[in-house]
């Protein structure tokens, strides 16, 4: 197969899948064995770093006096890696993935060193924003690498190889990093997951210059970048900040910026999204705005659950982490089960029932705000949010691939990451603002030490409740998934 179907066919066929000896070839055959342990080796760094940094953020915010600013931790990263994402798409399908690839994790281990040296949370902050240009770059990159190096009928197990990469991190990192939080201190979590770069670049990228090294035809696309795209990407990244500064700062002075961000992003984000994303318009344009709907509900909701545990239920670090572990499983069997090829036929239906559990998973959270709740009740409801997450995402990335010319992957998969990750922006902003308008700026090392006391338990059930009704419309967005002609 020389090229993807065309954009307006809809899901892939089942048909299509070729006989004979090529057909029995899996990710782990001969050919394929070392590019797919050392691409999954990357996911595997990104897992380590997600998990293992989560769990060590509250503390880190209350040592450095920036609860009020703990949002601003998660969404710098997301905000400096929509920037990344546009320059990864445009450098791949120009120039190959592999240089964007290199850049992406330098970038990524030199955040998290800043990160982790901090002596101030404005300085903590911007090594996240540091890692998220380097995350950014990474996971275009890698999505490049699949839509070239892998037949289309390998990609639904390539990717559900991504979702299982989480499994082990997500168990081992959230106690690994509180047991380091707790006798060590939290600056070693970040300071040593960088080690972990160097077994990935040593396997994946002499895999990645042999297979998808250079453009896929040099005639197809100019040597240069698109300066448009560039500004256009720096305009999201402007836009997002100046939103969730606005955000954070709940003075009548911080609509200015709020207006400022908005004029940004706007116009920004219209031209570098399909167009019809944000009327769903059925095909490729639902499936960017799909994948923006449920990472942005479940990972605004995401993150402040250790912050709940922590605050209002007593727990340490490593229990509170540790409530998060399961869902990398069931992440991952969820990712599988997306893609057995017996349930192509069914994958819309799927996708929905996989954002009604995460709609269920975020209302059932803040259920432990009551004390008579137990706290690991939080825990099986997150196990089955994973698992809807793991039948959307991994689905999400193999219809955009499906849909997307060979020569467009790179800017199709930046587009897919952009609703991806400024749906978080955007989202973890509103949280954030709801979650300090109702005293969660309360919680400070000072303030907790002295009185015991936590945030109101209304700061936290205005963020999560929310996100759940976020998670409802990403169900009926699933119903435009098909073509009219499907």
């Amino acid at each position: 197969m020389t090229a993807l179907e065309p954009r307006d066919t809809g899901v892939a066929k089942t048909a299509d899948v070729p006989s004979g000896p090529e057909s029995d070839e899996t990710v782990l055959s001969r050919s394929y064995r070392a590019l797919s342990v050392g691409i999954v080796s990357v996911v595997l760094l990104i897992a380590f770093e997600a998990t293992a940094v989560g769990t060590a953020m509250p503390v880190a915010a209350r040592e450095l006096d920036g609860v009020s600013l703990y949002a601003f931790a998660f969404s710098g990263y997301f905000t400096t890696s929509l920037f990344g994402m546009v320059l990864a798409g445009q450098w791949s399908d120009r120039r190959g993935p592999l240089g964007a690839l290199t850049a992406g994790i330098a970038s990524f281990g030199a955040g998290l060193l800043l990160s982790g040296t901090a002596g101030a949370m404005w300085l903590f902050i911007l090594g996240r924003a540091v890692q998220g240009l380097g995350g950014g770059l990474v996971i275009v990159a890698l999505y490049v690498v699949v839509g070239r190096a892998y037949p289309e009928r390998l990609r639904p197990a390539i990717m559900a190889a991504f979702s299982a990469s989480w499994v082990v991190p997500s168990i081992v990192g959230p106690l690994a990093s509180g047991a380091v939080t707790e006798h060590l201190g939290w600056r070693w979590v970040f300071v040593g997951i960088p080690v972990l770069v160097v077994f990935p670049l040593a396997l994946a990228l002499p895999q990645i210059r042999r297979r998808a090294g250079g453009p896929v035809d040099d005639t197809a696309r100019p040597a240069s970048f698109d300066r448009r795209r560039i500004r256009l990407a720096l305009g999201v990244s402007l836009g997002a900040g100046l939103l969730q500064y606005a955000a954070q700062d709940l003075r009548w002075l911080s609509l200015l910026p709020g207006v400022a961000g908005a004029a940004f992003l706007v116009p920004a984000v219209l031209g570098l999204l399909p167009r019809g994303t944000y009327r769903a318009a059925r095909g490729l344009p639902s499936v960017v705005l799909l994948r923006g709907v449920a990472a942005g509900s479940f990972i605004a909701a995401e993150s402040f659950v250790p912050l709940m545990l922590v605050t209002q239920r007593g727990l340490s670090p490593t229990l509170a982490g540790f409530s998060l572990a399961a869902g990398g499983v069931t992440w991952a069997l969820g990712s599988w089960m997306q893609s057995r090829p017996r349930v192509e036929p069914y994958r819309e239906r799927l996708m929905t029932l996989g954002m009604v559990l995460v709609a269920a998973s975020i209302a059932a959270a803040p259920s432990v705000l009551i004390d008579s709740v137990p706290a690991w009740t939080v825990a099986v409801a997150w196990a089955f949010g994973c698992f809807g997450m793991g039948l959307v995402i991994s689905s999400s990335s193999v219809l955009l691939l499906h849909l997307s010319a060979p020569e467009e992957a790179g800017t199709n998969s930046a587009a897919l990451q952009i609703s991806d990750a400024l749906s978080n922006v955007v989202l973890l902003a509103a949280g954030g603002a709801a979650f300090a308008a109702l005293g969660g700026g309360a919680v400070s090392r000072a303030a907790t030490e002295a009185s015991g006391a936590g945030s109101h338990p209304a700061a936290f059930a205005a963020v999560f409740l929310p996100m759940a009704g976020v998670a409802l419309v990403g169900a009926w967005v699933t119903t435009r998934l098909r073509t009219e002609s499907r």
